[in-house]
C-alpha cells in the first residue's frame, strides 16, 4: 500500500489539530449527566445568548434556506463599514475570524517564510502558518503581555506577518495606544501586521487600530460575532484592512463562505447596542468578582481585559478533570505550554459561583 505521505507537504506530519473547548453534550454522554446540569466556561462564550433581535432576523431567514446567500455580503459589509466609519471595500467576511487569518495565509506565505508571533498568544495563527509551510518565531511575553520591542527584534528578511491579539488570547492582557503607536511607526511597511481584536467589544475605551487602515498601512484588523455578539454557532467574523488589500484577500475566499442566516443574525446583532452593552456589563462585574475570589485563595492570576481569566491551579489537567465531573468544563492550557493554569470564562453570576464552589472544593480551600 503506498504511504500517503509521499506526496503530502512534509510539514503537515508535526502539524497538531486545534482543540476546541468540550462541547456540553459530549460531557452529557460521556458521562450519564444531563445537558442542564452542566456548566460551560471554556470557549469564552456570550452567557446571555443572542440578541432577541438576532434570532428573529435568523429566523426570518431560515423561509429563505433553498436559496444561496449573498455571496458579496453587501448589507452586513455595508453595515460594518458604517459602524467603524470605514467602507463596504474595507471588509471581508469569513467563516469565523479564523477564517480571515487562512486567507491572510494564503494571500501570503509560502514555504520557509515566517511569522511572528507571541509566546502565548492565540494558537491557530501557529497552526495556519504551518499549513503553508511557514515558520512560527515566538518571541517571549513576559508577564504574559506581548512584547513589541521583542518582536520588531525577531523580524528576518523572512517575516511576512505580524500577530498581535489585543485583548490577547488567553492571557487577557491589553497593549496601549501608545505601545501600539511606537511599534507602528517602526514595523516594516511591507509585512502584514494582523491586529486581532476579538474580545474590542469588551474593552470600556479600546485602542484605535484602524486609524492604521485609513491610512493604508498594511494592516488587516480581525473581528468576530461569536464573543459579545453570542453568535459563535454561526461562525462569523471579519476583517478590516485597506481596500486594495480586501482586493487581494477577496481573491483567497470560497464563494458564499458566510452563510445567509449567520450574516441575517449578525446584522441584526451589529445593531443592537443594548443587548452588547449587558454583555459588557454582566462580564466586567463577573470578572471583577471572579478575580477577587482569586486573591482571596491565595490563587496567582492574570487581570484579564477581556471575558475570562487565566488563574494559576498547580495541575491544569487535574482541575480540568476534577471539575468536568462535576458538571462545570473549563480549559486547561497545556496545549499553551502552561500546564499549571486554567482559564475560565465568565458566565452569569450563578455560574461563576458554581465553577468557584466547585474549584475551592477541588482545592481543598
Amino acid at each position: 500500500m503506498i504511504d500517503v505521505w509521499t506526496n503530502a507537504h512534509p510539514w503537515l506530519r508535526g502539524l497538531v489539530s486545534y482543540e476546541p473547548g468540550k462541547p456540553i453534550e459530549d460531557v452529557a454522554r460521556e458521562l450519564g449527566l444531563r445537558p442542564d446540569e452542566i456548566i460551560k466556561l471554556a470557549s469564552n462564550e456570550n452567557p446571555l445568548g443572542p440578541s432577541p433581535k438576532a434570532l428573529a432576523a435568523m429566523r426570518d431567514m431560515l423561509e429563505r434556506a433553498h436559496f444561496y446567500p449573498d455571496g458579496g455580503g453587501y448589507y452586513l459589509r455595508e453595515a460594518i463599514g458604517e459602524k467603524t466609519g470605514l467602507e463596504r471595500g474595507n471588509v471581508i467576511l469569513g467563516c469565523g475570524s479564523n477564517e480571515i487569518i487562512e486567507f491572510i495565509g494564503k494571500a501570503f506565505l509560502s514555504p520557509g517564510d515566517q511569522i511572528v508571533t507571541a509566546r502565548h498568544a492565540f494558537v491557530v495563527y501557529k497552526l495556519m502558518a504551518t499549513l503553508f509551510g511557514a515558520e512560527t518565531i515566538e518571541v517571549p511575553d513576559p508577564g504574559f503581555a506581548h512584547d513589541l520591542d521583542g518582536m520588531l527584534a525577531a523580524i528576518t528578511p523572512r517575516t511576512k506577518e505580524v500577530f498581535i491579539a489585543n485583548p490577547n488570547n488567553p492571557t487577557g492582557t491589553l497593549l496601549s495606544q501608545a505601545e501600539i503607536d511606537r511599534f507602528m511607526a517602526r514595523v516594516p511597511e511591507h509585512i502584514v501586521v494582523v491586529f486581532d481584536e476579538a474580545y474590542y467589544e469588551f474593552l470600556p475605551e479600546p485602542p484605535d487600530v484602524l486609524k492604521y487602515v485609513r491610512e493604508g498601512r498594511n494592516v488587516v484588523v480581525l473581528r468576530t460575532f461569536s464573543k459579545i455578539q453570542g453568535l459563535a454557532n454561526l461562525r462569523i467574523g471579519y476583517g478590516l484592512a485597506p481596500a486594495s488589500l480586501i482586493d487581494v484577500l477577496q481573491k483567497t475566499r470560497q464563494p458564499f463562505n458566510a452563510n445567509g442566516i449567520a450574516q441575517a443574525g449578525a446584522l441584526a446583532g451589529l445593531r443592537d447596542d443594548e443587548h452588547q452593552r449587558r454583555t459588557r456589563e454582566l462580564t466586567i462585574a463577573g470578572r471583577t468578582w471572579m478575580q477577587a475570589q482569586f486573591a482571596a485563595l491565595g490563587l496567582e492570576y492574570v487581570p484579564s481585559h477581556a471575558n475570562f481569566v487565566l488563574v494559576k491551579v498547580g495541575d491544569g489537567r487535574a482541575v480540568f478533570g476534577g471539575l468536568l465531573k462535576k458538571g462545570v468544563i473549563i480549559r486547561d492550557m497545556a496545549a499553551y505550554g502552561l500546564p499549571e493554569w486554567i482559564r475560565v470564562s465568565i458566565g452569569t453570576q450563578a455560574q461563576n459561583e458554581r465553577f468557584m464552589t466547585e474549584l475551592k472544593v477541588f482545592l481543598g480551600k
